[in-house]
């Protein structure tokens, strides 16, 4: 039985990375008593396939991954068994079962979009998202490589304040092999700190929508 997992990263694990959560994500399957399908060989894995990876520090309710069971159980008796097992910071919001030849959510994905919080005013915003946006290149530097922010930004625009009085960013960021954009980077980008914000991944955009049963 072929599954994707449709689950929310909240606040108490905002602060998890990206591999700690595909554990976190297995013993609560794991906990759920979910008759999990291993891998072949020396060292058995299960077959739990997460989809892009959300940067640490981010919030998310758009989060992927693809699981494989040995048997066929209802939808129904899945999702109320997750509900139990998970714990505080990991929300599931939907199963839904596929088709086996259907592509994994993780070769689907182009780009994430992300709300971003501003807890420190970027003066002249608008101006200065006009001027990235119309900038043919941004260089910057990524863990000693350098790279160029610009083709990884396909939108950017701001939002209405909050109702703390803080500004609001909308960016749509790629997310694809050696080509990913971050949040953070893009505040930085515009004069932020980038330490000074909270943020949150809304979308997912896929390629296409793998077919489901029925």
């Amino acid at each position: 039985m072929r599954l994707r997992l449709l689950y929310a990263k909240t606040n108490e694990m905002r602060f998890t990375g990206h591999l700690d959560v595909q554990r976190t994500l297995y013993r609560t399957l794991m906990r759920a008593r979910l008759p999990i399908t291993f891998s072949e060989g020396f060292t058995r894995r299960p077959k739990l396939v997460m989809a892009g990876a959300l940067p640490l520090g981010c919030t998310s309710d758009c989060e992927l991954a693809d699981l494989w069971l040995n048997e066929t159980l209802p939808l129904e008796e899945i999702e109320a068994a997750i509900h139990r097992a998970a714990p505080p910071g990991l929300r599931l919001l939907t199963v839904e079962e596929l088709d086996p030849s259907a592509p994994k959510a993780q070769n689907l994905v182009v780009a994430g979009e992300y709300v971003v919080t501003l807890f420190d005013v970027i003066p002249e915003l608008a101006q200065r998202i006009d001027a990235l946006l119309a900038a043919e290149s941004l260089p910057r530097e990524r863990k000693g490589k350098k790279y160029d922010l610009r083709p990884l930004i396909l939108t950017l625009e701001p939002l209405t304040l909050d109702t703390d009085g803080c500004q609001r960013l909308k960016m749509t960021l790629r997310a694809q092999d050696a080509a990913t954009g971050r949040p953070d980077e893009v505040v930085a980008q515009l004069g932020g700190d980038p330490l000074g914000a909270r943020y949150h991944r809304s979308a997912l955009h896929l390629q296409q929508r793998a077919s489901s049963l029925g």
